[in-house]
């Protein structure tokens, strides 16, 4: 069985469980991821399949991918991912690997870029108090203090400071699927995500499961 498969966020809304509870859920777009390649253990050292998502024309692909995707013969994806499977012998090329290889209940993880919020201040990257508001008070979002005294007279590594925020790498795990739509290849996952709406997300079962 394969471990995960690539999908594209497109929001959140309100869903109404069967007891009517009233539950914030992220759709996403999962697959049709198509097969383009497999990758073994006697001739590349572990078992794993390079799944093709987002299709796309064959003008804004390149010559060396070209020859890649018409070994699968399903036409051009933007992204491509690998994920590891537990036998290769139960995929091909050119085989779409769909939504329903997860059901509804189930716990999974998910990956995305997180939203890039440029330069922030420690308040906003950090969750700093601030300082006083008070009359006179001049450090109202500054950080304050960040070198040590005569010694070592430097600022320590890895000091919580203003700088770039977002647009990183972010994993949130143990999410549950509240829905899964395969006609329309949408999954609805209890809760947030990482990313911003129609960013690449890649959606892997839990290792423990």
């Amino acid at each position: 069985m394969c471990k995960g498969i690539l999908g594209k966020k497109l929001g959140m809304i309100s869903y109404f469980s069967s007891e009517g509870k009233c539950l914030p859920v992220t759709v996403l777009q999962v697959g049709p991821c198509a097969v383009t390649q497999i990758k073994r253990k006697i001739t590349d050292g572990y078992d794993a399949i390079q799944l093709g998502f987002d299709a796309t024309m064959e003008k804004r692909v390149n010559n060396p991918l070209k020859g890649h995707f018409n070994k699968c013969a399903k036409g051009f994806f933007k992204v491509l991912r690998e994920f590891s499977v537990e036998k290769t012998d139960d995929y091909e090329l050119g085989q779409f690997v769909t939504v329903d290889m997860f059901k509804v209940g189930e716990r999974v993880d998910i990956t995305g870029i997180s939203k890039g919020r440029g330069f922030s201040g420690v308040i906003k990257r950090h969750g700093f108090h601030g300082g006083k508001k008070t009359h006179g008070s001049h450090s109202h979002r500054i950080p304050g203090s960040v070198g040590c005294s005569a010694w070592p007279s430097k600022v320590i590594r890895g000091k919580k400071m203003p700088g770039q925020y977002g647009n990183s790498q972010k994993t949130i795990r143990n999410l549950e699927v509240v829905d899964i739509r395969s006609d329309e290849n949408l999954i609805l996952i209890k809760g947030g995500v990482p990313g911003a709406k129609t960013g690449i997300v890649s959606i892997n079962k839990l290792k423990y499961c």
